[in-house]
């Protein structure tokens, strides 16, 4: 079935072919663009599906760079802490999420999303707090950026933290001030270190769970999405989704290089760069820090306010190169964590020796990845140039953090954070994601923070670093296709790409930049099946 997109404002994303009235769509496929005149013949055609765009905006599907759609659908299924002001919200909400959900005495209660920075007590809730919601249950609260969080005295028992535990590499165990005692806080390696621990006793539904992350992805209008950090057990769940026809949109999974993923390449050969039922093995994933809003992002100069503290790294300069060969030596993409300047460059040095080593004759096409690029500087954004490494902007950091990140590193560094301005003048192919489920994945959000850079306060953060509204929308469309090598297939309303689509309810291009993030979207297609609809 021919179906014809018209009567309403079209943007293209496609350079060659800006200006189109009317969009002709046939077997999951765009196969034709043009003036409605074109098309008068099928306007009368009754074996054509007419959908009249009433005015609104068609648009090619967003595509998110990174994010965790593995974890967004659990997430979402936790106690919500987003809007708690205080420890005494943590709590109340903690104890009313139990009851509601019928939690059972023993059942684990975790919550998701609260931000210290935003805290009345500007501090994060240690066992003290946690403990007045259970002191029968394990209580564990995440970080809204994933990084930290902190659990009660029943958790720590459960794990075996104690006063004789030790960090581990990356990592850190809060302690009471003044001892060895934990005092519940646990920071980047130690926080992951826990959570299959404090998890693994309760009965989910994953593959329900990824249904309903899909679902949240959709109605912001995406059509493609990524699990970074697949863990094996996500890689067989995904494949089991996949040969069930139960993807609903395309998922490229990056499996940590830490633990030594050559062999998935093997044991999933089907889907190793390549699309089986929706479903892709992208590449590998690296983190080689935390968050700069967490203060443990690792830095060349020092926190605001501190004497020598920096933040710190997680491997050293050759464990992180024989990483960067892993990848490149299996011929895969490599996206690194790197939120800190200092870590920065430790990617860059690391990636280039491992370049410099490997005979693998195609190592300089591989579009490896900067993820998040909090801190980077002008000069780390050169040498990505010379690397093809593509910068993958965490850029709603200016609207989330803003005000914190102005606290945290001075005027100077804080005002540079998500430099997308200055990556775009350099010919990067720059593009933005949200990191979800640390923050919605909403693209129109992040299109809205790049051209306004407008902190929670309302200050503006930056301004030489804004782009323009098509810049940002690049960012989430055709730049972010070439990101996964699909720029031929997807990014833009061009004939022969694959029909993924979103409808808007105005034009991001022609409204007042303040109200792009209030831009609804009323349907998305992906491959010409509407799977959205508002």
């Amino acid at each position: 079935m021919k179906k014809l997109y018209y009567g309403g404002e079209i943007i293209t994303m496609d350079e060659n072919n800006k200006h189109v009235e009317a969009v002709l769509v046939e077997n999951g496929v765009i196969t034709d663009v043009g003036p409605l005149s074109k098309f008068v013949s099928l306007l009368h055609d009754e074996n054509t599906e007419k959908e009249h765009l009433e005015g609104h905006t068609l648009m090619p599907g967003f595509i998110d760079p990174h994010s965790h759609v593995s974890m967004v659908g659990p997430v979402a299924s936790l106690c919500d802490l987003s809007n708690c002001d205080d420890f005494n919200d943590i709590v109340e909400t903690m104890k009313a999420y139990i009851v509601k959900n019928q939690l059972n005495d023993n059942d684990p209660v975790i919550g998701f999303g609260y931000d210290h920075n935003v805290l009345k007590e500007e501090k994060h809730p240690t066992k003290e707090i946690l403990n007045q919601v259970s002191t029968e249950r394990i209580v564990a609260v995440m970080h809204t950026s994933a990084h930290m969080g902190c659990v009660n005295d029943v958790a720590l028992q459960a794990a075996g933290i104690d006063e004789h535990t030790q960090d581990l590499e990356g990592g850190k165990i809060g302690r009471v001030k003044g001892s060895m005692e934990p005092n519940g806080y646990l920071e980047e390696a130690n926080i992951m270190a826990i959570r299959e621990q404090l998890t693994r006793d309760t009965e989910t539904d994953y593959a329900a769970l990824m249904q309903k992350g899909q679902e949240i992805y959709l109605k912001h209008g995406i059509t493609t999405c990524q699990d970074g950090a697949t863990s094996k057990e996500i890689m067989q769940l995904l494949h089991t989704l996949a040969e069930q026809d139960k993807l609903m949109i395309d998922i490229v999974a990056y499996p940590l290089v830490m633990e030594k993923p050559t062999q998935l390449l093997t044991e999933y050969s089907q889907y190793a760069k390549m699309y089986h039922n929706r479903f892709k093995l992208g590449g590998f994933k690296l983190f080689l820090d935390g968050s700069p809003q967490g203060k443990t992002a690792w830095l060349s100069e020092p926190y605001e306010g501190e004497d020598e503290y920096r933040g710190y790294p997680w491997f050293d300069d050759e464990q992180v190169t024989e990483f960067a060969r892993t990848a490149i030596n299996d011929d895969v993409q490599l996206l690194t964590h790197s939120n800190g300047d200092a870590a920065s460059d430790q990617l860059l040095r690391c990636y280039e020796s491992a370049l410099d080593e490997s005979i693998n004759p195609n190592k300089h096409l591989l579009r490896p990845v900067m993820i998040h690029c909090q801190t980077v500087r002008e000069d780390q954004l050169e040498k990505m140039a010379d690397l093809a490494m593509i910068p993958s902007i965490f850029n709603v950091h200016t609207y989330y953090w803003g005000d914190v990140h102005l606290k945290n590193l001075g005027e100077k560094r804080g005002s540079k954070i998500s430099p997308a301005r200055t990556a775009f003048d350099k010919g990067l192919k720059v593009n933005f994601h949200q990191d979800s489920p640390v923050v919605q994945p909403d693209m129109l959000h992040a299109v809205w923070c790049a051209v306004n850079r407008e902190t929670r306060s309302g200050q503006v953060i930056g301004e030489s670093e804004q782009v323009s509204v098509y810049e940002a929308l690049q960012a989430v469309t055709i730049n972010a296709a070439y990101q996964y090598f699909e720029e031929d297939s997807k990014g833009s309303i061009t004939p022969g790409k694959l029909a993924d689509l979103v409808i808007l309810e105005q034009n991001p291009l022609t409204v007042d930049q303040a109200s792009i993030k209030d831009i609804q979207i009323l349907a998305t297609m992906k491959e010409g099946e509407t799977l959205y609809q508002q």
